[in-house]
């Protein structure tokens, strides 16, 4: 309810019981007029009511419509990120393999360098032992 229902109830109170104390016709007329006041603040309250109650029922159903909105947008994002995460994982084992790959290849090719170089060492070898024996 609000504060200018509250105080026009109240003075029309006041206006009625202050009238209630007066006598003849003017008096029955003011005491009527002072009901008919309270009657119509009265009204007003309880139309000042009504629509707060109203407003309040409305912003709580938006509020429900706009909580089950984020809601959903927040597991369609979690749904994105899952999906992200998962796929980010395949790269990263696909990437590990192929470095995996790639560094076998690369320790087979250092290992058949160095067994070249060390038959081509024992072939120099051999020929400088058969010169000093010949």
């Amino acid at each position: 309810m609000t504060t200018r229902s509250i105080t026009t109830s109240l003075l029309a109170t006041s206006l009625l019981l202050g009238l209630a104390a007066c006598k003849g016709p003017e008096a029955q007329q003011a005491r009527q007029d002072a009901a008919q006041a309270a009657d119509s603040a009265g009204v007003a309250a309880r139309e000042a009511v009504d629509q707060a109650a109203a407003a309040t029922r409305e912003a709580r159903d938006e509020a429900a419509v706009a909580s089950r909105q984020a809601a959903a947008d927040t597991q369609q994002a979690l749904d994105r990120a899952a999906d992200a995460s998962a796929a980010a994982a395949r790269d990263t084992r696909a990437a590990a393999r192929d470095a995996a790959a790639g560094a076998s290849d690369a320790t087979a090719d250092a290992a058949q360098n160095v067994a070249n170089k060390a038959r081509e060492v024992a072939d120099d070898a051999k020929r400088n032992a058969d010169e000093h024996n010949h």
